[in-house]
């Protein structure tokens, strides 16, 4: 790294403003007693943010608000390439990418842009001085190369045209929109996403009650609830094959159970303690629910459960319809009776 010194013409004095010295002070007010020092970096990050770059006057005054020597100040600030040393453009200081991915998708043309229309020198102020720029290394936006940074945000998938016209809008004191400049999503492909293009796979449209998350129409599902546990329970009262509203799968989840009342799940072979308090997370709290399952609900329950296959195995189902149309089983007269250790609280599943 090349060496670093403080810039031959100086200002007077530096304070922060108001703004700026209440949140400092708060800030160093998060270290413990005998450790502000570990608050220099921030320090010096705001003071240059206020006058563009990191003064002497603003090293020593952040000496003295934390106690510090001045030369330790002045370590960090000549260390790190994030604080600029000298004066910059006061609209923008224009850090130029040119690691090896930018370089080989057109950085080269963008530092030809900056030295026409800024200056052919590095650091070196416009005409005007409202601009600077500096060749940087890698500042992470691989994927979106070329690009550059202003301050804390990247503009990238740039042109030279595109750049020229970027800083003309911020010359003009225009509004600018960080990130891609030809509108592409995040990092997605240049020619657009080719994965994850149906919006249900992330926008939540397909999480029900009890996999955590919150719905706004509690009314509705529990209405629509209550009329699959009727169906169910006629189903299973005249032998029928109920079928499954729910998507993808799922069967019909409940946030709480219906009237506050759970069935007691555990009178199902098969299913203990841990079980029951499994299938409840998941928004399963009576026979009826059980009773009306698929072949496809019963693979999304079992990817819940820690032991696979047990649902088919253990009949849950013919089970589940029986003590859904009112009627008992001989497991269930026993669990009712205590006599199996395996359904009381705390037993194994």
């Amino acid at each position: 790294m090349s060496v670093r010194r403080l810039h031959s013409e100086q200002p007077e004095s530096f304070e922060f403003s108001a703004e700026n010295l209440e949140w400092a002070r708060n800030v160093i007010g998060r270290y413990p007693e005998g450790r502000q020092a570990s608050a220099v970096i921030p320090l010096l990050t705001r003071a240059q943010e206020q006058e563009g770059w990191v003064t002497q006057p603003a090293i020593e005054y952040v000496a003295d608000m934390l106690s510090m020597p001045y030369i330790r100040v002045l370590e960090v600030a000549t260390f790190y390439t994030q604080f600029l040393l000298q004066p910059v453009g006061k609209k923008a200081h224009i850090q130029v990418c040119g690691t090896t991915p930018c370089r080989l998708r057109g950085a080269g043309d963008l530092i030809r842009v900056c030295k026409n229309k800024i200056a052919d020198k590095q650091f070196a102020l416009s005409e005007d001085g409202d601009f600077s720029w500096e060749e940087v290394e890698c500042a992470g936006a691989c994927v979106n190369a070329p690009m550059i940074q202003i301050s804390k945000d990247t503009y990238e998938d740039l042109t030279p045209e595109i750049f020229e016209e970027l800083i003309d809008k911020i010359a003009a004191g225009k509004a600018v929109e960080p990130g891609s400049q030809t509108g592409r999503q995040g990092s997605a492909p240049a020619t657009g996403p080719v994965t994850l293009t149906d919006p249900s796979l992330y926008d939540g449209s397909r999480v029900k009650w009890g996999l955590g998350a919150e719905m706004d129409e509690p009314e509705d599902e529990v209405e629509t609830a209550e009329g699959a546990k009727k169906d169910a329970q006629s189903d299973a009262t005249e032998g029928g094959q109920p079928d499954s509203s729910a998507e993808s799968g799922m069967p019909v989840l409940l946030r709480e159970p219906l009237d506050g009342k759970a069935d007691n799940l555990k009178e199902i072979s098969g299913i203990g303690p841990k079980i029951e308090q499994k299938l409840n997370g998941v928004g399963v709290f009576h026979f009826a629910q059980i009773a009306q399952w698929t072949d496809e609900n019963i693979a999304f329950i079992d990817s819940q459960l820690a032991f696979r296959g047990r649902i088919a195995r253990e009949n849950w189902i013919e089970q589940a319809k029986v003590l859904a149309s009112g009627a008992e089983t001989d497991f269930s007269k026993r669990v009712q009776a205590g006599a199996v250790s395996s359904s009381k609280s705390g037993g194994d599943a």
